[in-house]
């Protein structure tokens, strides 16, 4: 939740901005996060403030003048900061960044008068590069063994839950797109799912036998009871006859991972969601760019991290190698 009456008005003026632009709630959340980080490095940059607590400094004074003085110097220091203060990652000193520059352009170009700056110091500063880092996912083995251990369950929710697990697995959803599920985005007829995903981006999702089986039968078990009227339509339910919540759905996949014997430190629903492309790509041949628009990246290079090889692939290479006589 954003505490706008702690933002200065500028900055409150660059969020009601990028809700103009059809920015997400949740990125809207991250500008005013990111932008609040960077302020109050600012106010000790400058030295505007006494406070040791970086927690306790507070934003709402720092002025548009004081924005004005900003230099790209002032910038990189911040990024050393991040990374001193708070061992931040790469990926997390290239989002801050990256709504740093946005957030400069904005008040060079669009903001009203009295908040226009006349110089952009972000205009230059390059984005950190992010680690390339291999996803971590389950393997194939490990992959049957979890929906295994979730369509044997006999406990009041295992159809919901196997639901989850085969939709996870089978699709590479996202757990925001998969709790805001409703009915009527599921066509019965042609094994179709409409999604909403980042950037409030819709996208079709072609489901196949095992996902249309499993919805099938929790519908047939799925309460007919619920209980506020924006959750009618609502595919997955809670206990309470509620639209399921993040939680939950993070509890579920929790419980099923344990059950199945494996790891539930080093694997989760997100994990599932790049099981679903791993598996994909290396199993189904799935070439990068359908594979690209199934999981709903902006960009290519997202999806790049999934046509990583494992060892044996390339032991197989070089055993076929030609010259191997």
């Amino acid at each position: 939740m954003i505490n706008r009456e702690e933002n200065p008005d500028y900055l409150n003026a660059f969020l009601d901005y990028s809700a103009t632009l059809n920015k997400s709630p949740n990125s809207i959340k991250e500008y005013n996060y990111d932008l609040e980080i960077f302020l109050k490095f600012i106010k000790i940059q400058f030295h505007l403030t006494d406070e040791q607590d970086f927690k306790k400094i507070t934003i709402k004074d720092v002025s548009i003048d004081t924005i004005k003085k900003i230099k790209d110097t002032d910038i990189y220091a911040f990024t050393s900061f991040l990374l001193s203060k708070f061992n931040s990652k790469s990926a997390t000193r290239a989002r801050k960044i990256s709504t740093i520059r946005i957030f400069f352009k904005y008040l060079n170009l669009k903001a009203p008068y009295e908040y226009r700056i006349p110089n952009n110091p972000a205009q230059y500063i390059e984005t950190p590069k992010k680690d390339r880092r291999i996803p971590r996912h389950l393997s194939l083995d490990d992959s049957k063994k979890l929906l295994d251990v979730a369509s044997n369950e006999d406990s009041r929710n295992h159809e919901r839950d196997f639901a989850i697990i085969t939709l996870f697995l089978n699709c590479g959803l996202r757990l925001s797109e998969l709790v805001s599920i409703n009915i009527k985005d599921i066509d019965f007829n042609e094994y179709t799912l409409n999604v909403i995903g980042k950037g409030n981006k819709e996208r079709v999702i072609y489901l196949n036998k095992a996902c249309m089986k499993a919805i099938s039968e929790y519908l047939s078990v799925r309460p007919k009871n619920v209980k506020k009227q924006e959750d009618k339509d609502a595919l997955f339910l809670s206990e309470r006859n509620e639209r399921i919540g993040r939680r939950t759905v993070q509890y579920v996949v929790k419980k099923e991972l344990a059950k199945a014997g494996l790891d539930t430190r080093k694997y989760s629903t997100h994990k599932l969601r790049h099981t679903a492309a791993t598996l994909m790509y290396q199993y189904a041949e799935v070439d990068i760019r359908t594979l690209q628009q199934l999981l709903g990246h902006e960009s290519i290079s997202t999806t790049e991290i999934y046509t990583h090889v494992n060892n044996d692939q390339v032991r197989d290479a070089v055993e076929r190698n030609p010259l191997n006589t």
